[in-house]
């Protein structure tokens, strides 16, 4: 069966027997990309809430079903789970840490800490007011890691 390039998705084919069972299994995992979130990460399928629609990242040395799966996206599904190939570059929101993670084409990273300003020889009150309600804005919205 061929597959679509970058989600490796099932491709329908002329003349082919039960056309919506590829079909649909194509927009379970297009309708949970799209969403651009994930539960968290983990290795062991055993140890997550399996709810249709749900996904994870695959962490590092994964096993069960998920082995050989490390760092795609799984989709749990009706008909099983179903997984996504990470792009580089590609962003997702992470639920359980609040935050964004990147694939850098080799593993998916998350947002760095950044401390509120404080110190140094001169202090500058309103710079630092500015700063630290920049650096809760960006925290906020999953761009910067919280402290």
């Amino acid at each position: 069966m061929s597959r679509t390039p970058n989600f490796d998705l099932p491709m329908l084919f002329a003349a082919q027997a039960q056309k919506e069972l590829t079909h649909n299994e194509a927009l379970v995992v297009i309708d949970a990309l799209l969403g651009g979130c994930i539960e968290g990460v983990a290795s062991d399928p055993g140890t997550v809430d399996a709810e249709q629609g749900r996904a994870w990242v695959v962490g590092p040395s994964p096993s069960g079903i998920w082995a050989d799966r490390e760092s795609h996206i799984a989709i749990s599904t009706a008909g099983g789970w179903r997984f996504a190939p990470p792009l580089e570059s590609m962003r997702i929101y992470d639920r359980a840490d609040c935050g964004m993670r990147r694939f850098d084409g080799s593993e998916w990273l998350g947002a760095e800490a950044i401390a509120d300003p404080a110190g140094g020889a001169v202090v500058d009150a309103e710079a630092r007011t500015v700063l630290t309600a920049l650096l809760a804005a960006l925290r906020e919205f999953g761009l910067v890691a919280a402290t």
